[in-house]
């Protein structure tokens, strides 16, 4: 079978996910997204939670490799976050990107699939704790106690909310302004 009419690598089933919602799009949407029958998407996966499961695992994945690519060389921890913010905006808001999805659709998956998730997401926010931490023993950042890594990630990911790439402000504008709110 053609790799690109793979229904998460294709990112034309992923992103019905994230326009209509995974409760409201039907597999034959799925199928119609891809160029397939109507069954078969579900060669490659056994239900819809399936095939909603493996796309959020790959939208972390490439998320994770960006992430890597973009800050892994960089010696001086707070430039790292600002990179690291400005990418993690990206991921949400540039292109092509299915992790919005991530963001309210994992309710639809059982605790094993959600499991899962969570495993691929530790690793993505280990890079983080890991900068947050450098920051805080050389004085830059008041903590890094654990929720301010979540408030960070929450903060970042609700611009998805409200941000429009038409509007007053750049991503680069909004990922200095997140890092200067951290920064001290």
């Amino acid at each position: 079978m053609d790799g690109s009419l793979h229904p998460v690598h294709g990112q034309r089933a992923p992103r019905l996910f994230v326009e209509k919602g995974f409760d409201a799009t039907t597999t034959r949407d799925i199928a119609e997204a891809v160029g397939m029958r109507s069954g078969s998407p579900f060669y490659h996966f056994r239900s819809k939670q399936e095939l909603l499961k493996a796309a959020m695992i790959a939208g972390l994945e490439t998320g994770y490799r960006r992430l890597q690519a973009a800050s892994e060389d960089i010696v001086d921890p707070a430039q790292r976050l600002r990179v690291m913010i400005r990418v993690h905006l990206g991921n949400l808001l540039e292109g092509d990107c299915q992790v919005p999805m991530l963001l309210y659709e994992s309710r639809a998956l059982d605790a094993a699939a959600r499991a899962e998730i969570a495993t691929v997401t530790d690793r993505y926010q280990e890079t983080w704790q890991a900068t947050l931490d450098e920051l805080a023993a050389i004085g830059k950042l008041r903590s890094s106690a654990a929720p301010l890594r979540l408030l960070l990630f929450g903060m970042l990911n609700w611009s998805s909310q409200w941000y429009r790439a038409d509007g007053a402000l750049s991503l680069d504008q909004i990922a200095a302004a997140a890092a200067d709110l951290l920064l001290m």
